[in-house]
């Protein structure tokens, strides 16, 4: 099921499970994982953009082998708060995802989060083709802890 607030999703969670982010990206899908408490999230892994089958396929044995509870997907508003395409792409991933998997699915604002771990991977001097190679599954971590610290201030 897709949830659109923290308070649902949460509500929908185990006690004591692993979340997963994800940052749809066009070329790569960046992977996050936190935590069994939910405190932090820390990057994973990219997948190479393919058919969403694959891609599924793929998400779904990492939530298998790290027994997950919930999945977290960045939805790439614009800046006004309206949706373009890419978050009208991140939707449909979504119910296709939910449709396959049982787990909760909370759909997470990531405006300029992709943008926020640049500027960090910058700030730290690391070289265009690192950050080539890492922007996506830092960029889910960062979705994925933004989740993480809402549930925490959320009853």
């Amino acid at each position: 099921m897709i949830f659109s607030t923290v308070a649902e999703f949460k509500s929908a969670l185990p006690q004591i499970a692993r979340l997963i982010g994800l940052d749809l990206g066009e070329k790569t899908i960046g992977l996050a994982l936190s935590d069994n408490l939910r405190l932090i999230a820390s990057a994973r892994t990219n997948l190479k953009r393919s058919k969403f089958s694959t891609n599924a396929a793929e998400i779904e044995q990492l939530i298998a082998r790290e027994e997950v509870g919930g999945v977290v997907i960045g939805l790439p508003l614009n800046m006004d708060g309206s949706s373009g395409p890419a978050a009208q792409a991140a939707r449909a991933f979504a119910r296709n995802f939910a449709a396959r998997c049982p787990l909760p699915l909370l759909l997470w604002d990531e405006r300029l989060s992709t943008a926020a771990v640049t500027r960090t991977l910058i700030a730290a001097d690391t070289s265009r083709q690192r950050r080539r190679e890492v922007v996506d599954k830092m960029a889910a971590a960062y979705i994925l802890q933004g989740a993480l610290d809402a549930m925490r201030h959320t009853p």
